[in-house]
């Protein structure tokens, strides 16, 4: 009788959690992406199960908007089978998994459940999409270093714990290949990575090859890939940010990485305009850009913990002045960017330190280590301006001495600048080397 008392309890509580009553309602037409129903009484962000015993059919929709006393939903899975009539019924909010070291080295869909085929995650009410920014006054300021492992960031962009960046790239200049080194490298307790929109192949891909077994077993994994339906898309943005978040109030230096905040953005630009939003800029519409802040304000130092984030933006036609990487640059704390020249000469990583800039240098490095930054930054510049009289020899040498140091620097500059993709270099390492190339 005693061992059966405890499953009788779990099913009075399961019982008593369940609505006393159901809200109904029913499907009355289809447009493209979206569905209209008339009931039940829902709120934004809602889901929905649509149902229809006839057919067998079954599919989750996500509440979106509203138009008079429909509502309007988006599925979040296959439609076929769907008619006009099928029941809408009001659905429980999807659990979230339990934040701790149970939840390491696993691969979690949108919604928060296992999608790496290794079992049930135990749950909790959480929702994710509800998570607020920490109080301006409460969070901490930032006054200690995040070190990557990788020296060019280290050393010219240097990371704050809790400070957000963006990740500036177009396509094929080694962004994906960069995460890595970083989740792989850095000095964090957790590491939390959510693959918005990206390619079905690149999943396993990044998880196997960039992520590799060392930095998948402190890393939590979010999913959403570019077959999946836009609130999907968003959701995967939202549960990353959420378990960052729990693990940021437990007292843990978090490491937060999202690829891409473009994709992110385009999900919500598809919603708007599926539910008739007006387009703005390139056509995204303007809940995309009030979207954008509520999500990146939700990284950072908090009272305890700190999420250091960085957010990759794809910037179209390698166009950094575009309206998601434009507004995306005025919320972080600071940007790297990927040079696309740098990549065609074989300069891994692609970083171009005279184009990204960290807004808290002057926070986490020394007086003697911002100067060392400095006159490295300024040879880099000053080769740079007179590459091209370099290039074909018209540059006479005495003519310039800072130019002539410029020049004489340049190669082991460069060198320094690259690195191999398994190699990990600590801190004092890094500015110690610059220190020897840096008069």
């Amino acid at each position: 009788m005693t061992s059966v008392t405890p499953m009788i309890d779990a099913l009075r509580s399961q019982v008593r959690s369940l609505p006393a009553v159901r809200r109904l309602g029913h499907v009355t037409s289809v447009t493209g992406l979206i569905i209209e129903s008339e009931g039940p009484n829902v709120g934004l962000g809602e889901l929905c199960q649509l149902r229809s015993e006839r057919d067998k059919f079954s599919c989750l929709a996500e509440v979106v908007g509203f138009r008079g006393e429909k509502v309007l939903l988006m599925p979040l899975g296959d439609t076929s089978g769907l008619h006009a009539g099928c029941e809408v019924a009001a659905a429980d909010r999807p659990p979230m998994p339990q934040v701790g070291p149970q939840l390491m080295g696993r691969v979690l869909d949108a919604l928060g459940k296992s999608y790496d085929g290794l079992g049930v995650l135990p749950t909790t009410r959480a929702n994710a999409a509800a998570g607020k920014p920490p109080h301006p006054l409460r969070r901490q300021r930032i006054k200690s270093p995040f070190v990557t492992g990788v020296r060019a960031i280290d050393a010219f962009i240097p990371f704050g714990q809790g400070q957000r960046l963006g990740l500036f790239a177009g396509s094929g200049v080694g962004k994906s290949t960069l995460m890595g080194m970083i989740a792989r490298g850095a000095d964090a307790d957790v590491v939390v990575i959510a693959l918005v929109g990206e390619r079905g192949r690149e999943v396993r891909e990044f998880i196997e090859k960039d992520l590799g077994p060392e930095g998948l077993a402190r890393s939590v994994v979010v999913v959403a890939t570019s077959d999946t339906p836009a609130p999907l898309r968003l959701r995967a943005a939202y549960t990353a940010t959420s378990i960052a978040e729990a693990y940021r109030d437990q007292g843990k230096n978090v490491l937060l990485l999202m690829d891409s905040v473009t994709r992110f953005a385009m999900a919500q630009r598809e919603i708007g305009l599926a539910i008739g939003e007006p387009p703005a800029t390139r056509g995204y519409t303007p809940s995309v850009f009030a979207l954008l802040p509520r999500l990146l304000e939700r990284s950072g130092a908090g009272e305890s913990g700190a999420i250091t984030a960085l957010y990759t933006v794809l910037v179209e036609g390698d166009d950094m002045n575009e309206p998601v990487a434009d507004a995306v640059r005025g919320i972080l704390d600071g940007h790297i960017v990927l040079s696309r020249a740098l990549a065609h000469a074989n300069h891994y990583p692609a970083i171009d330190v005279l184009e990204s800039i960290s807004r808290l240098t002057r926070d986490v490095c020394s007086p003697e280590e911002v100067s060392i930054v400095g006159r490295a930054r300024e040879h880099l510049a000053a080769y740079r301006k007179n590459e091209d009289l370099i290039t074909i020899g018209a540059y006479q040498k005495g003519s310039n001495a800072s130019l002539d140091q410029a020049v004489v620097l340049h190669e082991p500059l460069k060198n320094f600048l690259r690195q191999s993709i398994h190699e990990r270099v600590k801190r004092d390492a890094t500015f110690s080397s610059l220190k020897k190339i840096v008069p």
